[in-house]
């Protein structure tokens, strides 16, 4: 339980320090705010008054305390430019992101954890096969892959839908339909990461003396790899992964923006170029608040396969 308060207490000076830092830097990045709402038309009076019915005129940190204040209370305040609540323009694009970021992060472990273990297992022309590839994979941007998907897949061979986002609740087949690419951009990238750490924290192993006590035993090489030496692997492995994660949330918000998928990336994106601080915040704290419950969902399951770490 003391682990688990501890992680949760680092994950709530993440959030605190994350929000801060981008209200710090973006508020004086983002100019008069109040002329950018207006429009160049607007008199000097009207600018100064919406200034102030905002509460722009008022030191950064001054700002920003009043921000996190209505925080705590649950209210993330409402966009500059339309009006509406942050919290229900992110609640109706967080679905997309997080689907995008659960799908991805699940086949980039499934797959990273088998290739990395049949490379370093099998070893031979097959390791350096797989070597290849995850450098490759690791080498190409996301972005570069989807642009090649949505040109041969979708509208060459018209396979699949190149652009758009069907809801899950609307039907399960065409939200599977429209997220297949931008999976397989995304977890192409992933894989090669995972996979790279499996292999090596695997090779490690299996040269450690415990593994040669078990094969004098008489057990089975696949028991071996499959019970004992995948489970002290797998701490790399994890690790990786949740680091992965991070990487996976920057290349999906250009991933949205080529398969037009309405989620948080492509909304950072349109709140950036309308400098609506609000919208802004809002999204970053949604997708700190994804990597915090990622990374901390790895470190349990860290903690579990080593009871070591529990006492770290």
């Amino acid at each position: 339980m003391r682990f688990v308060l501890r992680r949760v207490g680092s994950a709530v000076i993440l959030l605190f320090a994350a929000s801060l830092l981008v209200y710090v830097l973006l508020s004086p990045a983002f100019g008069d705010v109040a002329r950018n709402i207006l429009g160049e038309n607007a008199s000097e009076q009207q600018i100064v008054k919406l200034t102030e019915q905002l509460g722009l005129n008022q030191p950064v940190l001054v700002q920003y305390a009043h921000w996190l204040g209505h925080v705590f209370t649950g209210d993330l305040g409402t966009s500059y430019f339309t009006s509406q609540p942050v919290w229900d323009v992110i609640a109706a694009r967080i679905p997309v992101t997080v689907s995008l970021v659960l799908l991805v992060t699940v086949f980039s472990g499934l797959i990273g954890f088998a290739v990395g273990v049949l490379a370093a297992v099998r070893r031979g022309w097959l390791d350096r096969i797989l070597q290849i590839a995850t450098t490759v994979g690791d080498a190409l941007p996301a972005f570069i892959i989807a642009l090649f998907l949505v040109t041969v897949v979708a509208v060459q061979w018209k396979l699949l839908p190149p652009t758009g986002y069907t809801p899950l609740a609307d039907s399960p087949v065409d939200w599977a339909r429209s997220l297949i690419l931008p999976v397989v951009a995304l977890t192409i990238v992933g894989i090669a990461g995972v996979a790279q750490q499996v292999r090596s924290a695997t090779i490690a192993t299996l040269d450690r003396d415990f593994v040669r006590t078990l094969r004098s035993r008489g057990l089975s090489e696949k028991r071996i790899i499959l019970v004992n030496v995948l489970r002290n692997a797998s701490t790399t492995g994890l690790t990786a992964l949740a680091i992965q994660v991070v990487g996976i949330l920057g290349g999906a918000v250009v991933v949205e923006q080529i398969f037009a998928l309405p989620g948080l990336g492509s909304l950072a994106i349109e709140a950036t170029a309308r400098a609506d601080l609000p919208i802004i915040l809002g999204t970053v704290l949604a997708y700190v608040l994804i990597v915090v419950i990622v990374n901390l969902l790895v470190d349990l399951a860290v903690a579990w396969l080593n009871p070591k770490v529990r006492l770290s």
